[in-house]
């Protein structure tokens, strides 16, 4: 498809001020994974030619990988999203993205792998269990939230399509669809979507893509059908409505470094002690605690280090942001 836009002005990245403000307002937990996990993907494809999520998904919780914090409300994690395909403001992915066809869904998968080609959704999903993982996610917006994902390691999927020597990296992209994403019409950005992890990151056990949660499909607004979540870094690595992964030697051009560089770096990790030109990321706002909820301290690596630090010994992390 040829990359068109309709005539736009061009939104710079410091002219979007996130909002500050408290949206007012878990989960049906299911075990079984043989006809119960058929009939899930039955109706996570029903929900999703729909434009809806709702559809209840048969799952395992992972308590391995989850957090102990309490969730948010559901009210709060799909009411209050950055998704500029549809829209700069929080509240717009939410109002403008209900049209959103997201069945049927291909996948390509390309680059530097044995298996290659485009596959359904249901293809990619059959063969794997899929589980629940509380995350919390930090945003670059300094505020965040925890929220009960399901879906499957993204390793797991990977290596299914067993990568080459030569695959250092793994690249994104999202839908490029200007009739149901007007947002890519605008400028903001350079459409469509793509993020990138170095490969070890992609496999890491924590590395996570998403097909819904609280129990069901995922909303259009929260990335539907097929989503990243890298608990580790900031929100905008978890890009949305995947519709392309390939395996390259080199680092991805990513979207947001491309547009600001100086201040959205290809690793994103989260890092207390690495300021935003515009704002501290020393601390955090928790969604959903009000509008005079004191701040709270940012944990490097959202409070992953264990896990993920080793990753990057003998990296400059003020250079390799």
């Amino acid at each position: 498809m040829t990359r068109q836009k309709l005539p736009s002005p061009r939104i710079l990245p410091s002219q979007i001020t996130p909002q500050e403000r408290y949206l007012s307002r878990r989960s049906l937990l299911a075990a079984g994974l043989g006809a119960g996990l058929a009939q899930s993907f039955g109706a996570f494809s029903r929900a999703s030619a729909a434009g809806a999520a709702g559809a209840a998904l048969a799952y395992t919780h992972d308590a391995k990988f989850s957090t102990s914090d309490k969730p948010n409300s559901y009210e709060d994690v799909t009411t209050y999203n950055n998704y500029y395909e549809f829209g700069t403001g929080k509240a717009d992915p939410a109002a403008e993205s209900q049209h959103l066809r997201t069945s049927p869904w291909n996948v390509a998968i390309g680059g530097d792998a044995e298996v290659t080609g485009s596959f359904t959704l249901e293809d990619i999903l059959k063969p794997l269990a899929l589980e629940e993982r509380i995350y919390r996610l930090r945003c670059v917006e300094a505020w965040s939230m925890v929220i009960p994902w399901v879906g499957f390691p993204l390793g797991d999927l990977l290596k299914r399509f067993k990568p080459t020597s030569k695959a250092k990296y793994v690249e994104f992209k999202t839908l490029y669809d200007l009739k149901q994403m007007p947002g890519e019409r605008t400028s903001v950005l350079d459409w469509p979507y793509v993020e990138g992890l170095r490969m070890d990151e992609a496999m890491h056990p924590l590395a996570f893509l998403a097909v819904g949660l609280y129990g069901k499909t995922l909303p259009n607004q929260n990335g539907a059908p097929l989503r990243l979540v890298v608990p580790w870094k900031y929100g905008f690595k978890g890009i949305k409505a995947i519709v392309s992964i390939k395996f390259v030697e080199r680092p991805p051009r990513t979207t947001w470094a491309i547009s600001a560089p100086q201040e959205y770096g290809f690793y994103a990790n989260v890092n207390p002690a690495v300021d935003h030109p515009r704002w501290s990321q020393a601390s955090e706002r928790a969604i959903g605690g009000g509008l005079f909820a004191p701040r709270r301290a940012t944990q490097p690596f959202n409070g992953y280090a264990d896990q993920v630090a080793s990753l990057y010994t003998g990296m400059d992390l003020r250079r390799f942001f």
